[in-house]
């Protein structure tokens, strides 16, 4: 297993939900941490102490994914401010409710730019420095399923998930590219734990998923140096809801 302590990672969208406490057991570890937020500054500099608190080093940097090449821009910057990067983890993205007869254009297109085309700019700014590394995509335990309401977010992590397949092909073998596809675990913003206990009963388990369910799955594909180009489903079985064999 890598010896991860002391090493440093970039996380997008790591101010706030699930990127914070990817954030935070990261730096459990031991692990130095640059934080991007796009508006949320002043959940990055909170969040910054909270893990400077637990005796690492911790850096916010802004940048809007609505311009891809921001961020790759972004990891070029993270770069420079830690001296260099270790780990990726790609939890940047957009979560808006529109359905397949009403999407508009522009709301495909900012989708697939922020959750889609900004990680894949990250990681080859990532990967362009030629060293050891692992990179994980944040991914939807429904993207092989259907999402009516997500329509724009559905298909942009269908593109999310096919990128992190040729990733893992290009970057080989000093990179190692993998996912972890959330079901339900925290509630959609300005929904309460209600909403949780209703969804949790479309997973085969029947429950809600923890934050430790999830972030222990990262830091387990961060650690195993044997596994690339996978995807790990932690959602209780949803994803196998609506399929046949």
């Amino acid at each position: 297993m890598w010896n991860i302590k002391s090493k440093t990672a970039f996380i997008s969208g790591g101010a706030k939900r699930l990127g914070a406490e990817i954030a935070l057991s990261l730096a459990e570890e031991g692990l130095n941490c640059v934080i991007h937020y796009n508006r949320s500054e002043e959940e990055a500099e909170t969040l910054c102490k909270q893990l400077m608190d637990k005796g690492v080093k911790a850096w916010a940097l802004q940048a809007d994914f609505t311009d891809p090449r921001q961020a790759g821009l972004a990891v070029t910057r993270g770069i420079s401010l830690a001296g260099s990067l270790d780990i990726l983890i790609l939890s940047a993205s957009l979560y808006k409710e529109n359905t397949l007869c009403k999407t508009e254009p522009e709301e495909f297109h900012r989708d697939l730019d922020i959750n889609a085309l900004a990680p894949l700019y990250a990681a080859r700014a990532f990967a362009g420095q030629q060293k050891e590394g692992a990179i994980i995509t944040i991914l939807d335990s429904r993207m092989e399923d259907y999402d009516k309401n997500h329509i724009a977010y559905h298909i942009s992590k269908r593109v999310l998930y096919s990128f992190t397949r040729m990733m893992c092909l290009e970057f080989a073998p000093l990179l190692r590219v993998n996912g972890v596809a959330p079901g339900i675990i925290l509630p959609e913003e300005g929904k309460d734990n209600s909403y949780l206990e209703v969804a949790a009963k479309g997973n085969l388990l029947g429950r809600i998923g923890t934050v430790k369910e999830f972030t222990e799955t990262i830091l387990f594909l961060i650690k195993n140096q044997f596994i690339t180009g996978q995807v790990v489903f932690v959602d209780g079985g949803r994803n196998l809801r609506g399929k046949v064999y």
